[in-house]
């Protein structure tokens, strides 16, 4: 099978650092990649809160994550500072891409790399929306690369 490649954004929006729990690690005493998915929604909601959007509910609509790559550079450990970088990309009628880069602090060292995509939805519809404008404007500057 073919390595995925992912490509990074010009500039990541937002940064956040969290600590590696013990609760984190699986059997091989290494972040588990199930508690690296949850890690990166949590860097996900932060960056979102960070901007003022509520990802769970804005007027019956939310996101909806439609899929996700990740690539594992390298293992961390409990009590490793991870910086998770977030940027968003590829802008569509309905949603974007969210990437991040994740690394060992302070050393750099690049332990992930992601994207998630993700869609708006319409709980009461029960379907994919267009991207909201506010949201749109917020980054105009991404979104018209489009």
């Amino acid at each position: 099978m073919a390595r995925v490649q992912l490509e990074l954004p010009e500039q990541f929006l937002y940064t956040h650092t969290i600590n590696v729990r013990m609760t984190d690690l699986n059997t091989g005493k290494h972040v588990g990649n199930d508690q690296m998915i949850s890690l990166l929604s949590e860097a996900r909601y932060r960056f979102f809160c960070d901007v003022g959007f509520d990802q769970f509910e804005r007027q019956g609509q939310s996101i909806v994550v439609t899929d996700l790559v990740a690539t594992y550079k390298a293992e961390s450990f409990a009590q490793d500072d991870l910086q998770f970088e977030v940027g968003l990309m590829d802008f569509n009628k309905y949603g974007a891409d969210l990437i991040f880069r994740v690394t060992k602090q302070p050393s750099g060292q690049v332990v992930v790399l992601a994207k998630q995509g993700f869609v708006f939805f319409d709980h009461a519809r029960h379907g994919v929306i267009p991207v909201p404008d506010n949201f749109r404007q917020q980054f105009a500057s991404i979104a018209d690369q489009a």
